[in-house]
């Protein structure tokens, strides 16, 4: 069971946050599922959707799927609002990239995936995900079932925390997604091959001690050795807080993901 709420405070909070007038930012819509998994039976999860400000009928449109970090963990949906929420529901990246963009909510102390995000060296992927990752592949699946989604054109990114689950659900699920662009994140290595269809671009800051570089350097290796196509942006001096720059850039990653189509095979 699923359900969609579309409320307009949260646009007033989102250009709060962004430190803009808040009567012209797009509305955020609360979604709602029936969850059942791991430890979880019948367990509701709510999560947020941003719409294109303008729908015309019978058009499809890019969807942007977004993993939190660790600051964003809960049952609050307002904590999910900072970073590239906000700024893609602004009047300037809304007219330039109309899109849906779905937010699910990790638990408090949980993760997006199983390996504790300051370890250097990777861990191999569980044979399946778990409950967390679950339930963002259900919202994921059911956004595909009942918005107006180009299949073509949906794309994945998230940070730190979320650029791990990023890295995680793009192996997963590689034939879903025509761009993933995940931030100061990590992932198995040894999995690298699922990504080589994928057009991919990360980022790390090269003074991040939360998130170590080396997960993100070592992932753009495995991927290049595997015949993948993976751009790198690494800043100097920048600690862990790469996406500021990352998502702000107007020539930078969001301009190149919305260029993105994936080509289905024959």
């Amino acid at each position: 069971m699923s359900r969609t709420v579309w409320i307009a405070f949260f646009a007033a909070m989102s250009f709060f946050v962004a430190g803009f007038q808040s009567s012209t930012a797009q509305e955020f819509g609360i979604g709602e599922i029936e969850f059942s998994g791991g430890e979880y039976e019948k367990e509701k999860f709510t999560y947020l959707i941003l719409q294109p400000a303008k729908i015309e009928k019978g058009k499809q449109y890019p969807l942007v799927f977004f993993l939190h970090g660790a600051g964003e963990r809960g049952n609050d949906v307002m904590k999910l609002l900072p970073h590239l929420p906000t700024q893609m529901s602004s009047p300037e990246w809304q007219e330039k990239f109309p899109c849906y963009m779905v937010i699910p909510q990790c638990r408090a102390d949980r993760m997006w995936m199983n390996q504790p995000w300051g370890e250097k060296e990777f861990k191999p992927l569980d044979e399946k995900p778990n409950a967390q990752m679950q339930m963002a592949i259900e919202i994921l699946q059911r956004s595909l079932e009942t918005l107006p989604i180009d299949r073509n054109r949906v794309y994945l990114t998230g940070l730190s925390m979320g650029g791990y689950g990023s890295w995680e659900l793009a192996m997963r699920r590689p034939e879903l997604f025509a761009a993933v662009a995940p931030v100061c994140g990590g992932g198995d290595e040894s999995k690298a091959t699922s990504l080589k269809g994928i057009p991919i671009w990360t980022a790390h800051g090269d003074a991040d001690t939360v998130v170590w570089p080396v997960r993100t350097r070592r992932m753009v290796e495995a991927i290049k050795a595997a015949g993948g196509d993976v751009k790198y942006t690494e800043y100097p001096g920048v600690g862990h807080n790469s996406w500021t720059r990352f998502y702000a850039d107007p020539k930078g990653v969001i301009p190149w993901m919305f260029q993105q189509v994936r080509k289905p095979k024959p």
